[in-house]
């Protein structure tokens, strides 16, 4: 740098004292300095005439100053004089005005008062040296013969150094001078054009002057070219390069100028001699011509120096442009290289698993690509350093240890990643023995538990059970791990203490399979040399202690039918007594080591579900982080698209609060049970009420993915992305706590597998149904949210129970008919809501999209008060159908679920909602004790019950006779109980419900509540009737045996496929089919065929206390009631 300062210097010292010289030239060509008068100056006064340089010489060479005939000379100012003569004197070169000037005066034509003065001004004020006066005087007679006389008596006056001679005639003075020197006035043969003879001094000093103030402007430039400072940064740099290079390139346009403006003016000099090959230019031409050339090489002169100092100047910043570039990227460089370090450094895990370890090496084989370039752009940069100091930059002393700089962290980095490489490689090396060992324990622990131990009790058994023992501990060598001392000094570089844990843990595993192995050989070793026995053992397994073969009776007999043949009992009974005893012992060793399998896979499962818990934690952290943070960083507020914008909340939901529960409560619980597994239930149920947050998250699931899909490619989502070094994007992350609350049922499933004989199994099974219990409820609300045209408020609706899709057709009663709908034979597709108050029906409606705006929507269409409703559990004889009514069966919905079961399940909730409005209104009608109870007729056919109206219907009028009424008194408030056991016709039995009676019939309901007319028709059940005979099949509890009854009413097909019977007819049931009919044999008719369940029960009843008719439901009473007698033939 110093030197090439000093070189700077020095080239700027030579560019200066060439421009010096340059203008010290042009002034002594032009004279400056003796006259500074120019042309342009004077040239009103010249064009006047009076005095001029003809361009011709004396004999010696002195220049002639020609006085023209001028009749107002007299009128010519001293000043005008003076500058003129002045000028005229300073345009001859040096050496001819040093010889002296030659004056002709020619007054021929004037007076001798115009001579003497011409003379007296010339001698006063003429500025150069003089060598000859030759004045041609008057020529009238008068005037020369004055001259004469004056001229002699006034010599002395004019004070002349110089002889001053009177001419008389034109002869006279080529005496003197040569007639080729004198103008053609002068009697001569020299051209003179005065016009031309101005314009070319005006030019020839102008364009001294051009050179000269380019010169001393090239000379300013270089100056400050010198002098400005260098910029630190690239920018700079390359504004100044650029303004230079500007300023440069006008001062070669202002050069290029002058140049042909000096090269105009030679040829115009040079014209005359162009025109006339023999045309003699005089010698003031020449010496113009010489002024001119001489005034070129001066300019040739300023653009070589000004050339050679540009090209220094340009060089010295192009190295310093290329001097900042290098150190740019030095930084750049060096900051990656210290990051790829960090990042390296962050390598050092060696993961807890396989899988984990084979992440972290492919992450870094993905990072090593981004080594590779960083260190690529290192090693260019070195080799650009390299150059500029071999083509001699001025900052080599600072470039060099950059270069060395370079190279030795490249070098470190580089030794840094095969480490990390060769570390990971390693791991990953114990990493899969431990999966290996792991796994092959793991099968060796399977085989153990799946060996069914009633088959190993024999000889052949327990050979095979041996050789697949045998087999698998084949395999020991290439799976099982080697000694610990071993382990430690191989992989001594890799084991942190938690791989060191993870290797204990799978080495004692490994121990503990092999001793359960040992003791699992010795075992069938010892039943594989034992001679077969008579009796087979049976398996050790729980149910078979309940009720065990040897106890049973067919067994103790056989064994005393073998003692009193061989008249040996107490032997006898001696040796089955040992044979129960080596049994015994046998299946306590068996259920000893089953236990120990169960636990082993127990401890399984709940290292899954710690393993996935933290990493889960770890995942919400990261995205919480890595995302939602940073939607609050100023500095990645440009990156966030404007519908992004203060929307964290629906984006994230309420992934925080879920974060806070799992990091700071429930981990740190879970682990609690670390030990004893079996009872991790309780965790579960103790915190199930905050486990309830995930429903706010998938609520808000919807709007968060819809905002991610219009968002999901802004610049800001990359960038975090990006920074995380994550390969899935946000989606993938924010679909994490949903797939979480869905994995802990999975994992509950699989420890209640394994725990049912533990302590905590209850509180398993009970965690398990309250986790379903939460992902029904999220996924109702999911599809409740979606309703839409609903004006209500959804929150007075009560608590949603059920929803699902059915088919449905509807009926309307007008009057004493029934009118179907239009559609009655073409089902509406309805989605059903059932809530605690309200039933809603709404038409599903797909919408087109991805994800969460590909689920469909609902469009409500009419919903019914559950107060005002009635079902009847069994329509048309499909065991898929049921009937929801109300308004006295006027509006009827006969409803298809896609299954029985799913039919079975609507029904008894519907059931539990009406029955719990049926508790409610009797609790209310307990406190009017004053209001009368009536029971409806009773009779056989299906029970209706409803709010409106009360009856019954029988499959035949005539049946109805047979019906016997039953009332209450007025002042009774509550139903007889029922035994249980009562005769099926007595009143007693008719009296009794299938579900919890309440008496209907209140005085005091309005009428838009209650309409009763005994001899209307209905069916069903309802919230406000009392159950007296609801169909078997519908409470879903009831069932029917195969047996002997008979028929007590007439029935005919509605069907083909179905038999008809007739009141008094003995038939048999044979087979309860998987559509909800039984095939019956009608013994009166020899006839078979299909009956429906529900209409069995209407028709047949059963011997004894019909115990085959019982109900599952606990709330209900214990037998079905009926209004006919029942007999078994």
């Amino acid at each position: 740098m110093i030197l090439w300062m000093k070189t700077e210097e020095m080239a700027l010292g030579e560019l200066l004292e060439r421009l010096r010289t340059v203008t010290q030239s042009i002034d002594d060509i032009m004279q400056l300095d003796s006259s500074p008068l120019r042309a342009a100056d004077i040239t009103p006064d010249l064009k006047k005439q009076f005095a001029f340089l003809s361009g011709g010489r004396g004999d010696t060479g002195s220049p002639i100053i020609v006085f023209p005939e001028f009749p107002a000379f007299g009128e010519i100012t001293d000043g005008a004089f003076h500058n003129v003569l002045t000028y005229l004197t300073s345009v001859p070169s040096l050496s001819s005005t040093g010889v002296g000037f030659i004056l002709v005066i020619d007054r021929r034509q004037d007076r001798w008062a115009a001579v003497k003065g011409t003379l007296l001004r010339i001698a006063g004020s003429f500025p150069g040296n003089l060598q000859l006066v030759l004045v041609l005087r008057p020529t009238t007679l008068l005037q020369r013969t004055l001259s004469d006389i004056l001229f002699k008596f006034n010599k002395d006056e004019f004070k002349m150094k110089v002889p001053v001679i009177m001419l008389s005639s034109i002869t006279e003075l080529h005496a003197y001078i040569d007639h080729s020197q004198l103008t053609k006035e002068l009697g001569g043969t020299q051209e003179y054009c005065h016009e031309k003879w101005i314009s070319h001094r005006t030019a020839i000093e102008g364009f001294a002057l051009m050179v000269k103030k380019t010169a001393q402007i090239l000379q300013s430039f270089g100056t400050v070219l010198a002098e400005t400072e260098l910029p630190n940064d690239i920018q700079a740099t390359s504004v100044l390069l650029s303004t230079h290079t500007n300023k440069k390139d006008k001062m070669k346009e202002d050069l290029l100028v002058a140049l042909n403006q000096g090269s105009r003016l030679l040829e115009s000099i040079n014209e005359p001699v162009v025109r006339d090959p023999d045309h003699n230019m005089n010698q003031d031409e020449l010496e113009n011509l010489a002024t001119v050339q001489r005034l070129l090489s001066q300019l040739d002169e300023t653009e070589r120096a000004f050339d050679e100092f540009w090209v220094r100047h340009q060089t010295k910043l192009q190295q310093c442009l290329q001097l900042r570039h290098f150190e740019h990227n030095y930084r750049e460089v060096r900051a990656l290289l210290d990051q790829v370090s960090e990042k390296l450094a962050t390598f050092s895990e060696v993961g807890i698993s396989p899988a984990h370890a084979d992440h972290i090496f492919s992450e870094l084989s993905t990072y090593e690509e981004r080594v590779c370039e960083v260190l690529g752009r290192a090693s260019s940069l070195a080799c650009d350093g390299d150059d500029m100091i071999h083509n001699s930059h001025y900052a080599e002393d600072s470039v060099q240890p950059k270069c060395m700089e370079l190279r030795a962290v490249s070098e470190n980095v580089s030794s840094n990643l095969r480490t990390r490489k060769d570390h990971l490689l390693k791991a990953m090396e114990l990493h899969h023995c431990l999966e290996r060992a792991s796994k092959w324990v793991d099968d060796g622990i399977y085989l153990l538990a799946s060996q069914p131990v009633d088959k190993c009790q024999s000889h052949e058994g327990a050979e095979l059970a041996l050789k697949e023992l045998e087999h698998h501990l084949d395999n020991a060598e290439q799976n099982q791990l080697s000694e610990l001392s071993t382990i430690w000094r191989e992989y001594e570089t890799v084991l942190n203490q938690q791989f060191r844990d993870q290797v204990e843990k799978v080495f004692q595993k490994q121990v503990s399979m092999q001793e359960m192995f040992d003791k699992r050989r010795v075992s069938l070793k010892k039943l594989a040399a034992k001679q077969t026995r008579p009796v087979q053992p049976v398996a050790p397994r729980p149910e078979a202690f309940i009720k065990s073969p040897l106890s049973s009776p067919a067994h103790i007999a056989q064994q005393e039918r073998k003692c009193s043949e061989a008249d040996s009992g107490d032997s006898c009974e001696k040796g089955n007594g040992q044979l129960q005893n080596g049994d015994n012992n046998s299946r306590h060793a068996s259920l000893s080591e089953e236990e120990e399998n169960l636990a082993v896979l127990r401890r399984h499962v709940m290292n899954e579900l710690l393993e996935t818990e933290r990493a889960y934690v770890e995942e919400l952290l990261c995205v919480l982080q890595g995302y939602a943070s940073e939607m609050d960083n100023a500095a990645m507020a440009h990156l966030i698209p404007a519908p992004l914008q203060n929307k964290k909340e629906v984006l994230f939901g309420n992934m925080l609060e879920i974060y806070h529960f799992h990091e700071r409560t429930f981990l740190r619980e879970l682990e609690q049970y670390t030990d004893c597994p079996e009872l991790i239930g309780r965790c579960f149920l103790e915190r199930m009420t905050d486990l309830q947050i995930y429903e706010k998250y998938c609520h808000n699931k919807p709007r968060s993915e819809s905002l991610w899909r219009q968002c999901s490619d802004c610049a800001f989502f990359q960038e975090c992305q990006k920074k995380l070094e994550h390969k899935l994007g946000l989606d993938s992350y924010l679909l994490k706590p949903v797939q979480r609350i869905t994995k802990y049922q999975l994992l509950l499933k699989e420890m209640l597998k394994y725990s049912k004989s533990c302590e905590g199994a209850d509180d398993l099974q009970d965690a398990l149904t309250s986790i379903l219990g939460i992902l029904k409820a999220v996924n109702d609300s999911m599809h409740l949210i979606a309703i839409t045209g609903y004006e209500g408020n959804m929150s007075e609706l009560g608590k949603l129970l059920m929803q699902g899709s059915f088919s449905v057709w509807t009926e309307h009663k007008k009057g004493h008919a029934k009118v179907k709908d239009l559609a009655r034979f073409k089902p509406m597709q309805r989605h059903l809501f059932l809530h605690e108050k309200t039933l809603l029906f709404c038409k599903r409606r797909e919408e087109n999209g991805e994800g969460y705006e590909k689920a469909p929507s609902y469009s409500f269409k009419q919903s019914l008060n559950m107060s005002a409703v009635g079902i009847t559990e069994n329509a048309k004889g499909d065991n898929k159908k049921f009937e929801i009514w109300c308004n006295s069966r006027e509006e009827v919905y006969i409803v298809q679920a896609p299954t029985a079961e799913v039919k079975t399940t609507w029904v008894n909730e519907i059931r539990k909602v009406l029955t719990t409005q049926l508790e409610a209104c009797r609790a209310s009608q307990q406190k009017a004790p004053d209001q009368v109870f009536q029971f409806p007729p009773v009779s056989s056919g299906p029970v209706s019950l409803s709010p409106f109206k009360s009856g019954q219907k029988s499959f035949k009028r005539g049946e109805e006779k047979k019906a016997e009424p039953c009332s209450l008194d007025a002042d009774s408030c509550s139903l007889p109980k029922s035994t249980g056991k009562g005769s099926p016709t007595s009143p007693d039995h008719k009296t009794k419900r299938q579900s919890d009676p309440t008496p209907f019939g209140f005085k005091g309901w309005n009428k838009t509540s209650l309409s009763l007319d005994a001899s209307e028709e209905h069916e069903g059940y309802s919230s406000a009737d009392e159950p007296l005979n609801s169909d078997p099949e519908d409470d879903g509890g009831k069932k029917l045996c195969a047996g002997k009854y008979t028929v007590t009413g007439d029935y005919e097909n509605a069907d083909a496929q179905e038999l008809s019977v007739k009141s008094g007819d003995v038939v048999r049931l044979v087979k309860e089919e998987d559509d909800g009919h039984w095939f019956v044999r009608n013994l009166s008719s020899s006839k078979e065929g299909l009956i429906a369940a529900a209409n069995l029960i209407t028709l047949i009843g059963k011997s004894k206390s019909c115990q085959s008719l019982t109900s599952s439901e606990g709330s209900g009473s214990g037998n079905l009631s009926t209004s006919s007698s029942c007999s078994e033939t």
